[in-house]
């Protein structure tokens, strides 16, 4: 596939040197993504030292190549999170969510973060039960959160800002956005370097030994720590088995047009907000700092690259067929995780080690709260982390052999059900 948009423009990048040495830290980080730089800024200012392991380069995973929209909630929605955790605790997860966008924001204002920080997410319904679903999703959580900053837009409003016929409606998060999301990863990088984290790229973490305190080991050197953040989310590995088991990566690409020039984009969609529609399956899109309309989506099939390009291409015409004659500058891919609630898994593997992954679509607010609460866990105030921890998550079965081979069939049935 031909080199990230976001790679292409993204902004001057530190390169942090590779672990030639054993080092002692308090903390060690595996992964240098959201959820880990996250984690590391909380851990430094509540003065602990942190060491952060980076196995490629700063944003190299979902982190640097997603979407870039920031969504208050789950992805399941609030209706199916409430059935899963109940009423209690589902309050605390939409409490957190709602706080993880403010965070996000507020450091991003706080660090100078030049990442292309704009307002606005629309879930757009492309059939008439997904209507009724966003619509019922809006009172819950107006009724049970008192949530103030969702409106409806119905569709001969939604025809005025955005030039397709695809959307029967569509719900506006007015407290949601959109970013660059590799210059938001670089920017929280350099934060954490400014606050005294040490960050090691091009070191892969190969295993972790507990001789009394955690022992990392890599390839040119050791940390030695009394506690450890797993933060390689879909890019984990097998450095825990057993974690690993509890997530899917599922391959998300993404296309971007040649620059449409401001007043074709704007006619494209005229608005800020970024766009998601409703299918299990979903479509996401916005307009960039150049005027180029970034087009994303999931592939659980396992397609390869050039069919990936293509068919992401397909559905940008389905949506948009006015844009027949332009020409596609960028097509790239990476993974995300997900969980089988597609509810983000957070808690310990053993008494030393904590971890969070699986946002299953949500990753760039819900990292920014994920790191917040570990720091505060491994500080010794566990409660806001115990509300994620209580999630009930289950391996896949089979463990990670037959996790594919399942998703696939479910997503058969998936896209049954969004066709039909």
């Amino acid at each position: 596939m031909t080199a990230s948009y976001y790679e292409s423009s993204a902004n001057p990048r530190t390169a942090f040197p590779c672990l030639t040495e054993n080092v002692k830290a308090d903390i060690c980080v595996i992964g240098a993504g959201y959820t880990g730089l996250c984690a590391a800024l909380e851990l430094r200012e509540k003065g602990f030292s942190v060491v952060v392991l980076e196995a490629e380069k700063v944003g190299f995973g979902a982190s640097g190549r997603n979407g870039g929209q920031i969504a208050t909630g789950y992805s399941p929605g609030m209706i199916e999170t409430e059935e899963i955790v109940g009423r209690e605790d589902a309050k605390k997860l939409w409490e957190l969510s709602e706080e993880a966008s403010q965070l996000l924001k507020a450091r991003i204002s706080r660090h100078g973060i030049d990442c292309g920080l704009k307002e606005g997410e629309l879930y757009a319904a492309t059939k008439p039960g997904h209507r009724r679903w966003l619509l019922d999703e809006q009172e819950l959580c107006e009724r049970h959160y008192h949530y103030e900053t969702y409106r409806w837009v119905d569709e001969t409003e939604l025809g005025g800002l955005l030039a397709t016929e695809r959307y029967c409606g569509a719900l506006l998060d007015t407290a949601g956005g959109h970013l660059h999301p590799l210059n938001y990863a670089l920017g929280l990088a350099a934060a954490a370097h400014a606050a005294g984290v040490m960050i090691y790229e091009e070191t892969r973490a190969l295993a972790i030994a507990h001789r009394g305190a955690p022992v990392i080991t890599c390839g040119g050197g050791t940390v030695t720590a009394q506690h450890v953040v797993l933060a390689g989310n879909a890019y984990l590995g097998d450095l825990d088995k057993s974690l690993a088991a509890r997530i899917i990566p599922v391959s998300a690409f993404m296309i971007a047009t040649e620059p449409l020039g401001q007043e074709r984009a704007n006619e494209l969609i005229r608005t800020e907000a970024c766009v998601a529609d409703t299918d299990f399956n979903l479509d996401y899109y916005r307009i960039s700092a150049d005027h180029r309309l970034l087009y994303g989506g999931r592939d659980y099939a396992g397609r390869g690259n050039s069919e990936q390009k293509d068919r992401l291409r397909l559905n940008m015409l389905k949506t948009f067929p006015q844009l027949a004659d332009v020409k596609i500058d960028f097509a790239w891919g990476g993974k995300v995780a997900v969980t089988r609630r597609r509810l983000p898994d957070i808690g310990r593997a053993g008494s030393n080690v904590y971890y969070a992954h699986g946002y299953s679509g949500q990753g760039v607010p819900l990292s920014s709260i994920a790191g917040k609460v570990l720091a505060e866990a491994i500080a010794g105030d566990a409660g806001r982390f115990d509300a994620f921890a209580r999630i009930p998550h289950k391996p896949f079965p089979g463990g990670t052999a037959l996790r594919v081979p399942l998703l696939s069939l479910a997503m058969f049935y998936y896209r049954l059900r969004d066709l039909l």
